[in-house]
């Protein structure tokens, strides 16, 4: 059981809410974009994808808060919301036939042996990266029940008001009780039109601020906190030294976080990784075992780590079976196409337990 305060289930509140982006991303599979033909359409968003994981897999009740547009790409985005058992909270956008408001589009292809994925952006003009502060009454949405509240760097970047929302949503969701929780998710690219490093640094420090549980690497604390790394030299990827070695600094900075998560991973090829997690809760570490992942698709693996993490403290499982729950499906997320979840709780729980991939019959 965790040192986290968390708010008992209630029959019609929310056991998490995220805010964010929603995206639709674009995927030729293993078909390099510029010679790509046939595409398959997946719906995400970082803060997105852990209310759809919550929901599909774990049988939570998740919402999501965010930015939709009355046109058609909206209409399919939000019957994925609907399809993955999230409730959407929106403020709705009317599409001028020509230039927007617009969803986000994101690009990628999924690489394959010694060719990387490859990922870019059309977030122009994107609904998202309107939202303002006032645009929810958050007292009303948390006044119905919200155990847990999510959101993360990648919306905080789009625009100096997005990341002045998630600060007056953090506000409202701590004086409301609820536990925070944010993802800085570190993106050079999407930083460098506000600022770059600097900025992203003043905003992100400005939100942890609020924060109870924060998910990121050690590239994430030194370049989205600014914080100085240790003097702890990595003996490989999967080895959790510097990482557990930068939890004074967060702490000396960040007095109010109280867990911090990420994964651990060794590129071998597109196709092969090995897969770790690490988990600082309270002032005590955690370690995942290492698994061998065969990858179909990398995307949203550390979203699935994070729903997987969460679900277990969320359900007041000892630390080391939440760590391994979210490593777990976030290590199993990576077998299958798209950004959210396809697996089963029984398939998470069967991998965390030390599973192996024999026919099931």
């Amino acid at each position: 059981m965790s040192g986290l305060t968390i708010p008992a289930r209630t029959a019609n509140g929310l056991d998490l809410l995220s805010l964010g982006a929603l995206v639709h991303r674009l995927d030729p599979g293993t078909i390099p974009f510029r010679k790509a033909s046939q595409l398959n359409i997946w719906v995400s968003g970082g803060e997105y994808n852990v209310a759809a994981n919550l929901s599909d897999c774990f049988g939570l009740n998740t919402g999501v808060t965010t930015a939709m547009v009355n046109y058609p790409v909206g209409d399919l985005i939000a019957g994925s919301v609907r399809a993955m058992g999230v409730k959407g909270i929106y403020k709705t956008f009317e599409h001028d036939g020509v230039t927007g408001p617009n969803m986000a589009t994101v690009y990628s292809d999924r690489g394959q042996g010694v060719r990387a994925p490859v990922v870019f952006y059309n977030r122009c003009n994107e609904a998202a990266a309107l939202l303002k502060p006032g645009d929810f009454d958050w007292k009303a949405i948390f006044g119905q029940g919200v155990r847990w509240f999510h959101s993360g760097g990648i919306f905080a970047s789009l625009s100096e008001t997005t990341s002045a929302l998630i600060i007056e949503a953090m506000q409202a969701a701590k004086a409301a009780g609820v536990v925070t929780s944010f993802d800085l998710n570190y993106r050079a690219k999407l930083w460098k039109r506000q600022g770059g490093t600097a900025r992203a640094q003043a905003v992100l420090r400005k939100i942890c601020s609020y924060v109870d549980v924060l998910v990121g690497n050690e590239e994430d604390l030194q370049m989205g906190l600014g914080l100085k790394g240790p003097d702890v030299v990595a003996k490989s990827k999967l080895d959790p030294s510097v990482f557990f070695g930068m939890m004074g600094t967060v702490t000396q900075d960040f007095p109010n976080v109280r867990c911090v998560a990420t994964t651990l991973r060794e590129v071998h090829s597109t196709n092969r990784h090995s897969w770790g997690a690490v988990l600082w809760l309270d002032g005590k570490t955690y370690v995942s075992p290492t698994m061998e992942l065969d990858v179909l698709c990398r995307i949203g693996g550390g979203d699935g780590f994070a729903s997987g993490l969460f679900y277990g403290l969320m359900s007041g499982e000892a630390p080391e079976q939440a760590l391994r729950l979210g490593w777990a499906h976030g290590g199993l997320l990576t077998t299958t196409p798209g950004d959210t979840t396809m697996m089963t709780l029984d398939q998470v729980k069967t991998a965390a337990a030390g599973g192996s991939a024999r026919v099931q019959r």
